[in-house]
């Protein structure tokens, strides 16, 4: 198939379709990361954007239900220099071209992506139309310059559970229906010993589009997790008495999710509570912070971030378009504990006085660098010192 990619200035590029042959739109971001497509395109925080890899060679390896981070694609289309129909590895289950054909997601390839990202770079991220039923460029970006702008726009309680539902990885499915892990994954993901009767500590888990992994980590901290949809509110969250509460990464701008802002206020104090992304962004925002659109976004896995309580540079894995302003943010209350050396926006905060703390980038991140795996254990040992 030809396929076409308009961007709202105008810009177009012209390659070859794959998957479905469709029309897309969104706002198109670039990730740098080397692996994990199959992550990335099921991971809910791509919702509402058309995903660019600057790796040139894509679906070589196939994809498998293990890598999936959620039950299904969330990006609205996929755009790579060489996209490959077959697949090359023992843990592939399907072809990268029929999966993304089967979840309706249209793939644009065999265009100069370097070329596109530095535009990006240069002028932003912008929003797009991938098409291989329309050949007409002026239509197309139209198309583009109608679509919503992801500034001012909710997208977590449009990709968050319906309902609440438990987790636990001894058990291949969740109350809700979906299944999460293969059998051969469950005895890596419990580990020695591990058993439901060791699940020492509650946490409950706000699902403004959680990924698999985070539930997995959670769960290898000897954590039973209960996972609740994202305008939870406070009381109806601690009348499920948690150790701890956890806030989950998403899609979107966090300003318009109020809600959960004022879910987190009333939190505050009760109950030890840790944010990732999304979370952290609505952490900040809780915590009488602002926050600010980025120029094109954090995405990819070979991010450095220094740690300002050791001094360590941890290699850390982002997806995020928005970030918390360190200058909102009151420093005799909180303590700014990450910085990107990138770009130096901030990378991690933790109240001085009570239980919680949270970080923009991704410790769970799958493909990906395990430096930040102790947020995980912070976030249990928080929960016994509370408890005791």
């Amino acid at each position: 198939m030809q396929a076409i990619l308009a961007l709202e200035d105008g810009r177009i590029f012209r390659g070859h379709g794959y998957g479905h042959p469709s029309e897309c739109s969104g706002e198109v971001v670039f990730n740098t990361s080397l692996t994990g497509y199959q992550e990335i395109a099921t991971d809910p925080s791509y919702s509402g954007q058309i995903v660019v890899l600057t790796n040139p060679q894509i679906g070589n390896y196939g994809t498998n239900h293990a890598d999936n981070e959620s039950a299904r694609p969330y990006i609205e289309g996929l755009i790579v220099r060489e996209f490959s129909v077959v697949s090359s590895n023992w843990r592939s289950e399907q072809v990268t071209d029929e999966y993304m054909e089967r979840y309706a997601v249209p793939v644009l390839a065999e265009i100069d992506t370097r070329a596109l990202v530095r535009h990006l770079r240069t002028h932003g991220v912008m929003r797009g139309v991938i098409s291989t039923i329309e050949t007409d460029t002026e239509k197309l970006v139209q198309k583009a310059r109608n679509i919503r702008k992801m500034d001012g726009t909710d997208l977590a309680r449009v990709v968050s559970t319906k309902s609440s539902y438990t987790f636990d990885s001894d058990d291949s499915r969740n109350q809700s229906g979906d299944s999460l892990l293969p059998d051969p994954l469950m005895q890596d993901a419990k580990g020695p010993g591990d058993t439901k009767e060791r699940r020492l500590h509650h946490v409950v888990a706000y699902d403004f589009g959680i990924k698999h992994n985070i539930l997995r980590m959670l769960t290898r901290e000897g954590c039973r997790v209960t996972v609740v949809p994202a305008e939870t509110t406070a009381d109806d969250v601690m009348a499920l008495k948690p150790d701890g509460v956890f806030l989950s990464n998403g899609p979107g701008d966090p300003e318009p999710v109020d809600y959960a802002v004022r879910a987190i206020l009333r939190m505050m104090g009760r109950v030890p509570v840790f944010g990732i992304c999304l979370g952290h962004q609505l952490c900040g925002l809780a915590l009488g912070g602002r926050t600010y659109k980025l120029k094109f976004g954090h995405h990819g896995g070979n991010h450095p971030v220094r740690n300002n309580t050791t001094g360590k540079i941890e290699i850390t894995a982002h997806n995020h378009n928005f970030a918390v302003d360190p200058d909102s943010i009151n420093a005799n209350e909180v303590e700014l504990t990450h910085v990107d050396l990138n770009d130096q926006t901030l990378e991690g905060l933790r109240h001085k006085t009570l239980p919680l703390f949270s970080v923009q980038y991704h410790p769970e991140a799958a493909p990906g660098p395990h430096d930040s795996h102790y947020l995980f254990r912070d976030f249990r040992k928080m929960m016994e010192e509370w408890k005791g």
